[in-house]
């Protein structure tokens, strides 16, 4: 086995979805067939048109840009990228060992699960029978797109097989797990129009749903990744360039998706005051200098049509992305028929508020997610240790514990409710989720 290493700081999370009620295989019949379905920016992006690899290469070309065109329709806003395989590993130069993402998985699949990799246009009297999917996707588009296109290569899949009855288990990991709970809830429709409320449409396809590291409550590095872009060199063992700017990741629907609710970010003034901020409200973005328009660079990085449609887009994304957190966390009478299996990490230092700083030299609001020391207009001193301890809390270093399950808690909790039919948490990184042995041990355990 080579080594492994974590790679990407955004979210790579592996969801496995589980229904409660559905026909149960034993350990000596044949398997219900498990999916796969990797995090954000854990699956290849190729050209079309060159046939080339664009993601993941740290080096790209000029007309690879990971950018997907801006308007207000976002279903139109199509390039000429699209995703064939999941990333099982990176090779990030020649001298160095490959980096394993989701290989290690596949691996404990096949040899201690007893399960061999299938293909979706199969339809081999083997392609159901104790056999894993994996399921790359286009992971900057529309989550709700995207869980879409699950449950049609799910019903495809079904057909051709003659095989009405077929369940599968969904192995998720971070954003992969917001794929799947929309599957489960909505099947292939897009998300309701006026009152929300969950069809369950997807339990007839699913049947055990393992959430690994999902940030149901959302993430602050979303917001992270839209002001300060993403980097992974604070992630490997060797230097690395950036891995997308702000300005690229202001152009992907599905990260203003993981923005955190209400529940899930607290902003705080200087004096660590909590403030009401709603981040889904696009007034927010422009009185907190959050607004790509407000960037120095702004004009340089973006063309002028796309100047012209970037705040058309902006709304557009924002409103959608709201509708999407409301969609999730929608209540249906009665007890749902699909459960949930939590796992993740407890023990790391995760990021989880941020603190709104009035920068007097250049009149405009900083926000400090990475804690730092700082001084207050009073000439205060606050450590670093004080501000993190107010911006971190426990988790897997990506999704803290909180935002997991948080929004899985009961109906008089919160406003959404989800049955959890176990749960894992141990000290281990959010992308070593995946990989740990002791969790690939409890998953094969319940896949049976």
């Amino acid at each position: 086995m080579r080594n492994t290493s974590k790679l990407f700081a955004l979210f790579f999370i592996v969801v496995v979805s589980a229904n409660t009620y559905g026909q149960r295989t034993t350990a000596s019949g044949p398997k219900n067939p498990v999916i796969i379905i990797p995090g954000i920016t854990g699956s290849n992006l190729w050209n079309k048109k060159t046939n080339k690899e664009v993601w993941f290469k740290l080096t790209r070309a000029k007309d690879d840009d990971i950018r997907l065109p801006m308007s207000p329709n976002l279903d139109q806003n199509r390039d000429m990228l699209e995703s064939r395989d999941i990333i099982r590993s990176v090779k990030i130069a020649s001298f160095l060992p490959e980096i394993e993402i989701y290989e290690r998985l596949i691996y404990a699949l096949e040899t201690r699960g007893g399960y061999h990799e299938a293909k979706w246009d199969d339809s081999g009297k083997n392609a159901a029978q104790d056999s894993f999917f994996v399921f790359p996707y286009d992971w900057r588009r529309d989550n709700v797109e995207n869980a879409r296109l699950l449950i049609k290569r799910i019903e495809t899949l079904k057909a051709k097989l003659k095989k009405p009855n077929l369940k599968f288990n969904v192995i998720a990991h971070s954003m992969g797990g917001l794929i799947a709970r929309y599957a489960a809830m909505y099947g292939d429709a897009d998300i309701p129009s006026g009152a929300i409320q969950p069809s369950w449409a997807g339990a007839k396809d699913l049947d055990k749903i393992f959430l690994l590291g999902t940030p149901n409550d959302g993430s602050i590095l979303a917001l992270r990744a839209l002001l300060q872009g993403q980097t992974i060199s604070n992630t490997l063992p060797i230097p690395i360039l950036q891995t997308f700017t702000r300005f690229d990741a202001f152009t992907i629907p599905s990260i203003f998706q993981m923005l955190p609710t209400d529940g899930g970010m607290t902003v705080y003034d200087e004096n660590f005051k909590p403030l009401k901020i709603d981040v889904y409200d696009p007034n927010a973005w422009d009185e907190y200098d959050w607004s790509i328009w407000d960037d120095p660079e702004y004009n340089e990085r973006f063309s002028i049509e796309e100047r012209k449609n970037a705040r058309p887009y902006f709304l557009a994304a924002l409103a959608r992305a709201r509708r999407f957190q409301e969609a999730i966390r929608a209540v249906r009478p009665g007890k749902p028929p699909i459960g949930f299996y939590l796992i993740g990490g407890d023990c790391k230092e995760t990021a989880t508020a941020a603190v709104v700083l009035w920068d007097e030299k250049h009149k405009r609001w900083e926000t400090m997610i990475r804690p730092r020391s700082f001084t207050r207009t009073d000439g205060t001193r606050v450590t670093e240790e004080e501000v993190k301890a107010k911006l971190t809390s426990k988790g897997d270093g990506t999704v803290t514990l909180q935002s997991l399950i948080d929004a899985l808690a009961p109906v008089d909790l919160r406003n959404s409710y989800l049955p959890v039919a176990g749960d894992m948490f141990q000290c281990e990184d959010h992308t070593r989720l995946v990989s740990n042995a002791e969790i690939q041990d409890k998953l094969l355990a319940l896949l049976k």
